[in-house]
C-alpha cells in the first residue's frame, strides 16, 4: 500500500488551518459540544443494537 504524501500533507494542512480558524472565532467549542450531546444520544443504541447482536448468534 503506497502513501500519497502530498494528498496527506494536504488534507491534514486543512484540517489543521480549519481548526485553528473555527478555535479563534469561538465555534469549535461549538462544534465538539454538539458532538458530545450527539454522541450522548448514539452510545446507548450502538450497545443495544451490540447486545442483539451478541445474542441472537
Amino acid at each position: 500500500m503506497q502513501v500519497k504524501w502530498r494528498e496527506l500533507l494536504l488534507k491534514t494542512s486543512i484540517w489543521i488551518t480549519a481548526e485553528i480558524m473555527l478555535s479563534l472565532i469561538g465555534l469549535d467549542n461549538l462544534a465538539d459540544y454538539s458532538e458530545f450531546i450527539f454522541q450522548n444520544r448514539v452510545m446507548p443504541h450502538i450497545g443495544e443494537v451490540v447486545a442483539n447482536l451478541t445474542t441472537s448468534v
